[in-house]
């Protein structure tokens, strides 16, 4: 039983200097990936702000452009309605108010 109690504090302070020392090379590691980040989003606003400087004032990306497309295709379909929305082949469909739309839905013989 002496060996053990011996051993016990011995094999404590080994596994802590271990865990220290693997946290010094996770915090390394960390620190790196993270300064490779840094550089790489620096490099790349630096590629997209020469990108815009080179195109004529007014003219949209082509970046820009496609994520305003997909931006309006994501739209909810509640906050679609009928009236004053475009048609598939892009022509404006005409304003019409609720009580216009209404009073042709109950000519049309839709009984509410």
């Amino acid at each position: 039983m002496a060996d053990q109690s011996k051993k016990d504090p011995a094999s404590a302070e080994l596994k802590k200097a271990q865990r220290a020392a693997d946290g010094k090379a996770a915090m390394a590691e960390y620190e790196a990936e993270a300064a490779a980040m840094r550089a790489k989003t620096e490099r790349l606003r630096a590629l997209r702000l020469a990108r815009d400087a080179a195109l004529p004032p007014g003219a949209k990306s082509s970046a820009a452009k496609s994520s305003a497309s997909k931006s309006s295709t994501t739209k909810s379909s509640a906050s679609r309605s009928t009236a004053g929305s475009k048609t598939k082949s892009g022509k404006k469909l005409p304003s019409v108010s609720l009580t216009d739309w209404m009073a042709s839905q109950e000519r049309s013989g839709r009984k509410t």
